[in-house]
């Protein structure tokens, strides 16, 4: 009966840690996978983010540039002008852009004309940006339109007049089919507003909590039919974002200017062009590892002629 005793123990014993055994098999099969499913989403997002690169003649080139135009008051100030008469100086600036865009081939731009903090402004400075808005709408559309240009205003419209509202509805509707230049302007417009709205909107739609993916945001977003910025040009001196496209800018490499909006030209752009095509973009690897892949594609475009310059790297 003894023997018998200890018998069943070692039994129970061996059962016992047959069965621990059997757990932490499991514990590692369920540990492996998270592991391997989560390297899968990385190596997924890393190659979409590559797959976005756009390479000049073995140069990498922005596609999709975001400007914030920042410095049209304290500019206006060193004039010794009041600061409203800044944001038309801001105007002409812009138009300078949107001809380098033209020139040096970058399909998409988008601007940072008035944020949602902008209302905190005082009111001779708001009613100067509406009106502003208004005219530059009214002056600039034809020939944006003949140039090629497509308008989108991204943002919130709530707060608006009804005019300026028909007319963002009128220059988009105009301009829908034009393909040269995707202009954007952020006109009314908030990064965490627009997620916020964007969670509305999921919410709205009765999805479960675990089902709300980074791709679910993404197609409720203002921007949901748009690529996300490569480069963000800062203005002004200043080292923040200020709220704009936040969630856009994940991935997005910045460069900040001393330079006041309304004095940026030629070789501001071409010195921020310069800059992005001096960055590593390493998607989370480290250097060696992606380093190959550049030098791949650099040398597979550095014999396009201009007229072939853009290369998609796959």
């Amino acid at each position: 009966m003894r023997c018998s005793g200890i018998e069943s123990g070692e039994r129970a014993r061996t059962s016992g840690a047959g069965m621990t055994k059997g757990r932490l098999r499991s514990l590692w099969a369920v540990i492996n996978s998270a592991i391997d499913g989560g390297a899968r989403a990385w190596e997924a997002e890393r190659h979409a983010e590559q797959a976005r690169l756009m390479f000049r003649e073995g140069r990498a080139v922005p596609r999709h540039i975001a400007i914030i135009m920042d410095g049209n008051g304290r500019w206006a100030t060193r004039q010794h002008l009041p600061r409203s008469l800044g944001h038309p100086a801001g105007v002409e600036a812009l138009r300078r852009v949107v001809r380098l865009c033209d020139t040096y081939r970058i399909p998409m731009l988008t601007v940072y004309a008035f944020s949602t903090e902008n209302w905190g402004r005082p009111r001779d400075e708001i009613n100067a940006l509406m009106n502003l808005f208004w005219e530059t709408i009214r002056s600039d559309l034809e020939q944006l339109h003949e140039n090629g240009v497509r308008l989108r205003h991204i943002g919130r419209l709530d707060g608006l007049s009804p005019d300026v509202q028909k007319a963002i509805a009128h220059m988009m509707d105009l301009t829908r089919s034009n393909t040269k230049l995707d202009l954007n302007v952020c006109f009314n417009y908030g990064g965490r507003a627009e997620i916020v709205d964007a969670v509305r909107e999921i919410v709205a739609t009765g999805v479960a909590p675990d089902e709300i993916t980074e791709d679910l945001i993404h197609r409720h977003l203002y921007t949901r039919d748009l690529p996300d910025p490569d480069l963000i040009i800062r203005t002004g001196g200043e080292m923040r974002l200020s709220n704009y496209l936040v969630w856009q800018a994940a991935y997005a490499e910045y460069y900040s200017t001393p330079v006041l909006w309304p004095d940026f030209g030629h070789d501001d752009f071409v010195a921020a062009l310069d800059a992005y095509a001096t960055r590593k973009r390493r998607f989370g690897k480290i250097e060696e590892q992606v380093e190959g892949e550049v030098i791949a594609v650099g040398a597979a475009t550095a014999t396009l002629r201009p007229e072939h310059v853009v290369k998609n790297v796959s």
